[in-house]
């Protein structure tokens, strides 16, 4: 027996006499297991922390409900490809691409996405998306493809409806009932760049953007979910997965996303495509006048005070403001009793009255304020 327990502290003797020589000499060879030890504890430890409960915050739901009504849109259009350099002079230009032989048709593709809001078969995209093209192809996500036929457009909103014909369709209706909020989470899907059908995440940035020069009416969503070439057309989603605008266009000086992107809002699509549906067209009000913005200068120079209103700097002969007695150098203080800062508002506003519908204008003239009837022309409808 005191062999054994000699044998044993002989053991345990040279095992500690080996590990001191280790920490003393060699610590490095014991660090590994010790960071694998600490390792074990510090995630046993963080998952303790994590409730039962937790959800990784995710939008994949919303995505599911919205991306099978999202197309991809292909066109293809035939242009004149000049076959030797033209002059820079316009008149010789025009002379040499009427030469017979001088210049050649070349087929060019181009892509864009859309909305299938309809089960019917009604998509929904921009109008500079498929503008002058021969053939449009719609592309769905389940690989299924159509000819589409435009069914109307219009040039002023930058919005056409097309027509596909095919069973089982997927849909995502306009939602225009309530109005998105500044700082709401929203979802841009659609085609960028013709990589395939992508999704990028935001936020609302502002509401009721014009003035941009994009279209003749705008009231712009702003925001910075990317939206890249490709994209127009494409659905701008809530986290609920309800289509709340129709992207359009971005602000960018080299083509890529710089996190300013604009959207049709949904109610403003939904009158579009109503009217196009039931009219083939858009119809909007008229006055027949050229409106221009009012400056200090300008104020100064007609007597106000203030530099607000809108002056008639031009005026349609027998257009229906011209027929109520409006002229040249009149100045528009308010509209049905309502202010006039502007003339982009001016025109949406005009615009959004019904052909006959009476306007009331409260007129700046000669220093005396005047008040006008007109009845609302119809705005002519531009060419596709």
């Amino acid at each position: 027996m005191r062999k054994i327990w000699l044998l044993f502290a002989q053991t345990v003797t040279v095992c500690l006499a080996i590990l001191f020589v280790l920490v003393t000499l060699r610590p490095e060879w014991l660090r590994p297991f010790a960071k694998n030890t600490s390792g074990h504890e510090n995630h046993a430890q963080n998952a303790a922390q994590i409730p039962s409960n937790f959800e990784m915050t995710s939008f994949a739901g919303a995505v599911a409900i919205a991306a099978p009504a999202v197309v991809n849109i292909h066109t293809t259009k035939r242009v004149n490809v000049s076959r030797f350099p033209f002059p820079v002079d316009p008149a010789l230009r025009q002379f040499f691409e009427q030469v017979p032989g001088m210049s050649q048709s070349q087929k060019t593709t181009s892509l864009g996405s859309g909305v299938i809001v309809s089960t019917k078969g009604l998509v929904l995209t921009n109008l500079h998306v498929i503008d002058g093209a021969d053939e449009i192809l719609v592309g769905l996500r389940d690989g299924r493809q159509a000819v589409a036929r435009i069914l109307g457009s219009d040039r002023d909103s930058d919005l056409a409806v097309l027509r596909i014909d095919l069973k089982n369709l997927p849909e995502l209706p306009l939602f225009a009932g309530a109005q998105p909020r500044v700082g709401d989470v929203v979802l841009a899907i659609g085609n960028p760049f013709g990589v395939g059908q992508t999704v990028t995440m935001g936020i609302v940035s502002a509401l009721g953007r014009d003035g941009l020069g994009i279209n003749t009416y705008e009231n712009f969503i702003q925001t910075d979910a990317a939206i890249n070439p490709g994209n127009s057309g494409g659905a701008l989603i809530d986290a609920q997965g309800r289509l709340i605008g129709l992207n359009t266009a971005i602000y960018s000086k080299t083509g890529g996303s710089l996190g300013i992107g604009f959207a049709i809002p949904a109610s403003a699509v939904q009158l579009v495509m109503s009217q196009i549906e039931e009219h083939g067209h858009v119809k909007r009000g008229w006055l027949g006048i050229e409106p221009q913005d009012m400056t200090s200068d300008l104020a100064r120079a007609f007597g106000l005070n203030k530099s607000t209103g809108v002056i008639i700097a031009g005026l349609l002969r027998d257009g229906p403001a011209a027929k109520a007695g409006l002229k040249v150098g009149d100045i528009v203080l308010s509209m049905d009793d309502q202010k006039v800062d502007d003339t982009t508002k001016l025109m949406a506003r005009i615009a959004a009255k019904a052909p006959g519908e009476k306007i009331k204008l409260e007129v700046y003239r000669n220093g005396k304020t005047q008040v006008f009837i007109v009845s609302a022309g119809q705005r002519p409808v531009q060419p596709r």
